[in-house]
């Protein structure tokens, strides 16, 4: 897997949850030594402080349902930011949101991902599926708020990397199956969601996602499940 993603072994560096709650104080402590500048600066300390002790994989622990992301603990930092405690334990509360859902997206990866031995026919077939699954998850999390397309993207992109192809590539093949049809503010009906599903696999394959699903009834189920 591309060191680019987020859960690669060598990332895997985040405390148990219990752990990272303890975290908070250590937090509150760093934000009360510094002089506030403002609320946006003080998010900055604190996503440079994530970054510094567990990595990379922690951007994106402030990205807000409003703004298109999954997290919910942590808001504008107008909102967030006010005692140095209030503000430490909702951000680790939301680091810790961003983590298991890029957790969720790492099983959801190797769930969904194409087998090996797979024709081109069967594959088109997986990634189809894939497509549709991973969407609709995003759509789930976010509620179509501003922007919620990006979370998309990212999630897709990942999920291409993670069958082995480059970023340039992953990040180009969805670009193109999208094509600017998700919209801010506004979910998209099952019809297109297939529709982007299928472009994507038949960009990347060439083929149609072969259509009876009554072959592959044991991995709809695994596809289903959410």
């Amino acid at each position: 897997m591309p060191p680019t993603s987020p859960w690669t072994p060598s990332s895997r560096t985040l405390h148990a949850t219990a752990a990272c709650r303890h975290r908070a104080n250590s937090l509150a402590r760093a934000l009360r030594g510094s002089k506030w500048a403002g609320e946006n600066w003080c998010e900055r300390q604190v996503n440079a402080i994530f970054r510094e002790r567990y990595g990379w994989w922690t951007t994106g622990w402030n990205w807000t349902g409003p703004s298109g992301g999954v997290v919910g603990a942590w808001f504008l930092s107008s909102q967030s930011v006010t005692t140095p405690e209030e503000t430490a334990s909702r951000a680790v509360a939301a680091l810790l949101e961003w983590r298991a859902w890029l957790e969720y997206l790492a099983e959801r990866f190797a769930e969904l991902a194409p087998p090996p031995d797979a024709t081109p026919e069967e594959r088109s077939w997986h990634l189809e599926r894939a497509a549709v699954r991973l969407v609709t998850a995003v759509l789930h999390l976010t509620g179509a708020e501003s922007g919620w397309y990006g979370q998309c993207h990212l999630a897709l992109e990942w999920f291409l990397t993670s069958t082995g192809m480059p970023l340039d590539e992953a990040r180009a093949a969805v670009t193109a199956a999208v094509g600017g049809r998700f919209k801010s503010w506004t979910g998209p009906g099952r019809e297109l969601i297939e529709s982007v599903g299928e472009d994507l696999a038949v960009t990347l394959t060439g083929h149609l996602p072969y259509r009876d699903h009554r072959e592959y009834g044991d991995l709809e189920r695994i596809h289903d499940h959410t």
